[in-house]
């Protein structure tokens, strides 16, 4: 019966539980903010993939004068 009573007692792996859903709730909300904000990153890198790779069309899509001219 002592046994038992030690093992009944023994709080050493709640711990360990706690940090794991802990770890499993910041992840859940990680990607969550990924998957909201997926879409307006897409379209901010394509933006500036567009500004290094034209120039002019990038100035045309800002509605700015291009450089020196």
């Amino acid at each position: 019966m002592n046994i038992f009573a030690r093992f009944a007692q023994d709080e050493s792996g709640a711990t360990a539980i706690e940090y794991g859903l802990i770890a499993a709730l910041i992840s859940v909300v990680i990607i969550g903010a990924v998957a909201a904000l997926g879409g307006s990153l897409t379209s901010v890198f394509n933006d500036i993939s567009t500004c290094l790779g034209d120039a002019e069309a990038c100035a045309a899509a800002n509605q700015a004068p291009p450089a020196g001219g």
